[in-house]
C-alpha cells in the first residue's frame, strides 16, 4: 500500500479547514559563510509570531539531492509522488489557461528568448518582455502550418506560451527540453527518446524553424525554446484521496494548471498577493482545503537578487494576519523547492515548512527560517507526507489498524 492508497483508506469527513500557503521557492543561503538566508535577513514578524505555536521542518521536495522543477515540487506538496505521478510542464501550461488536453495530444511549455546574429542567445526570457508585447507574438505563430498535425499556440504570461500539437499519428511526449539553460550558446534541438517522440521532436523543430522566420525583425522575441514536452497526464483527484473539497488561488497559469490536474477549483482572477488573500476570503465557507500561491519569492531568486528576494519574502509574510483572521484549523506556511538567489536556479536544499494547528506540538522555535527549521519538530521529511500531517492536525484521519 503506498501514501495515496493509505490515507484514501483512512479519509473522514468533518467540518475543519487547511490551509497551504506556499512561498515558491521559499528556502534560500547565506551568501557569506555565517551569513543569513533571504528568509532569515527578511523582517517576518508574523511567521516568528507563528512559529512560536507551530511546528517546523525541512520539507525534502523528491529525495536528498535531487533540484526539483515546479511540477514535482507542488505535486510533492499535494501529496503524491513526484517519481510516480509525472506531470509535464507543458500540461501544467495548457491546463492553467483553460486550454484542456485530448488523448494524443502533446503539450509544450514555451520561452520567448532573444538571440544575437549568430543564433546564440542573450536573453533567455526576451528581457521579461511584457503580456501586452508578447500575446499578439505568441498569437500570430498559428499561423505556422505542419502537414498532419494541428497546431494550437496561446499566449501565458510575460514571456512564456504554449503550443499543442494534436491530430499526428503516434506522439510521443519524451521529448528534450531545448532551452540550454544558459547565454551565449545555440538553443538546442528538440530529440525524442523513442519512436513516438522523435515525431514529435520532428514536428517541433519544424515549428522552431518557421517561428524564427515570422520573430526575425523582433528586437526582443525573435526566437524560442521549448519545455516541459508532454501529454495528458493521469492523476486521482484531491477529493478522491483526501476526501476534501479543495480551492487554488494562484496568478501564474501554471499554479492553476497542476492544481486542476489534481481536482482543485480554480477560484478568482487575482493578479496581486492582496487580492489572492481577498478570494480566499470570499470563498472560505465553500471550500475544505486552499492552496494559496505566491510566485516572486521564487522570481527574485532565479534573477540571483537577494535584496529582491528577501523584499518579497516580506510580502509575503504580511499576508499571514490576513489568513489568521479567518481561523483556520491547519496553516501550513511552505516552498515547492528552495531557490536561493545564490545558485539563480532552484537548488536541492529542504524547504523551511511551518504547520499550525491546535494539536500541533510546537518545539519552541520562535522565528521561522532554514536554521531553525532543521532543527524543528517536523525533522527533514519528504514533502509527499506533508499533507498527511495537514489531514492529521484537522482531524481529519482515522485510526490505522485495530
Amino acid at each position: 500500500m503506498d501514501q495515496i492508497d493509505l490515507v484514501r483508506s483512512l479519509k473522514t469527513k468533518n467540518n475543519t479547514k487547511i490551509v497551504m500557503f506556499v512561498g515558491d521557492g521559499l528556502g534560500g543561503l547565506p551568501h557569506e559563510p555565517g551569513g543569513k538566508t533571504e528568509l532569515e535577513a527578511a523582517k517576518t514578524p508574523n511567521l516568528d509570531a507563528l512559529a512560536a505555536k507551530s511546528v517546523q521542518g525541512g520539507s525534502i521536495p523528491v529525495k536528498p539531492g535531487i533540484s526539483p522543477g515546479s511540477g514535482p515540487g507542488h505535486l510533492g506538496l499535494f501529496g503524491y509522488d513526484p517519481l510516480k505521478f509525472l506531470i509535464g510542464r507543458g500540461a501544467l501550461e495548457a491546463t492553467g489557461i483553460g486550454l484542456p488536453l485530448q488523448e494524443g495530444d502533446v503539450a509544450v511549455r514555451c520561452n520567448f528568448c532573444t538571440i544575437d546574429a549568430d543564433g546564440k542567445i542573450t536573453d533567455r526570457r526576451a528581457g521579461r518582455i511584457p503580456t501586452e508585447e508578447s500575446a499578439p507574438l505568441a498569437e500570430s505563430l498559428n499561423a505556422i502550418k505542419i502537414p498532419g498535425v494541428e497546431v494550437i499556440v496561446k499566449p501565458v504570461k510575460e514571456h512564456r506560451f504554449v503550443v499543442v500539437f494534436r491530430g499526428g499519428d503516434g506522439l510521443g511526449g519524451n521529448v528534450a527540453d531545448t532551452d540550454p539553460q544558459a547565454t551565449g550558446v545555440l538553443p538546442l534541438d528538440p530529440v525524442g527518446a523513442d519512436e513516438a517522440s522523435n515525431k514529435t521532436a520532428a514536428i517541433a523543430k519544424q515549428f522552431v524553424e518557421e517561428a524564427k522566420k515570422m520573430l526575425k525583425d523582433e528586437k526582443k522575441a525573435n526566437c524560442l525554446t521549448m519545455r516541459g514536452f508532454s501529454a495528458k497526464p493521469s492523476i486521482p483527484s484531491y477529493e478522491e484521496v483526501y476526501g476534501l473539497k479543495a480551492g487554488a488561488i494562484a496568478v501564474y497559469p501554471m499554479y492553476k494548471g497542476l492544481a486542476s490536474l489534481v481536482g482543485m477549483d480554480i477560484l478568482g482572477e487575482a493578479q496581486s498577493l492582496d487580492e489572492e488573500l481577498e478570494v480566499l476570503k470570499q470563498n472560505w465557507d465553500d471550500y475544505d482545503f486552499f492552496f494559496i500561491h505566491f510566485k516572486y519569492t521564487d522570481s527574485s531568486g532565479e534573477d540571483g537578487d537577494f535584496d529582491a528576494k528577501v523584499k518579497r519574502t516580506e510580502e509575503f509574510d504580511a499576508q499571514i494576519p490576513k489568513i489568521l483572521d479567518l481561523n483556520p484549523d491547519v496553516l501550513i506556511v511552505t516552498g515547492d523547492h528552495s531557490t536561493p538567489s545564490f545558485l539563480a536556479s532552484h537548488s536541492w536544499h529542504p524547504v523551511p515548512t511551518l504547520l499550525y494547528s491546535n494539536c500541533c506540538r510546537p518545539d519552541g522555535h520562535t522565528t521561522f527560517g532554514e536554521a531553525t527549521a532543521c532543527r524543528g519538530g517536523l525533522g527533514l521529511f519528504e514533502a509527499q507526507y506533508l499533507m498527511s500531517l495537514a489531514m492529521a492536525n484537522a482531524g481529519r484521519l482515522q485510526k490505522y489498524g485495530a
